[in-house]
């Protein structure tokens, strides 16, 4: 099963935050084999970005989870093509950042939903969004 997750899920993974155990959930999927992750190629900025200003990251623990979000081999996609266009006309229509359009733009493009703990970006996904909090897994039956 294809998903696009968000950066909000993602620092999920390496802080311990509400919707953590959902998030780690969804990892643990797509570790097993149950999901295939996708992403904007913008992710890991902005995931690194958000463990940078948590006050409870060293820079030696960054280092470690910039390491670990490298090894997981997420899908990333960069903005160009039919995604890049789309992301675009998403973002003019809908009244979104360019980023967030990305997420919508790539699981439309993926026939899939994005997996998200953003409510506003749920909301702006319509059928193509889930909610972290309603993520159950893929391997459930």
């Amino acid at each position: 099963m294809d998903i696009v997750a968000d950066a909000s899920v993602v620092v999920k993974w390496f802080l311990e935050e509400e919707g953590s155990q959902h998030a780690l959930l969804l990892r643990d999927d797509f570790v097993a084999g149950d999901a295939e992750l996708h992403a904007p190629s913008l992710l890991p900025f902005e995931v690194m970005n958000a463990i940078r200003f948590s006050p409870v990251v060293s820079a030696e623990r960054a280092q470690q989870i910039h390491s670990a979000l490298e090894g997981y081999g997420l899908h990333y996609h960069n903005l160009a093509g039919e995604f890049g266009r789309r992301s675009v006309r998403l973002a003019y229509a809908s009244d979104l950042s360019v980023y967030d359009a990305a997420y919508i733009a790539l699981a439309k493009l993926l026939n899939t939903k994005v997996v998200t703990a953003d409510l506003q970006l749920v909301r702006a996904a319509g059928t193509d969004g889930l909610l972290l909090s309603d993520y159950t897994s893929a391997a459930e039956p």
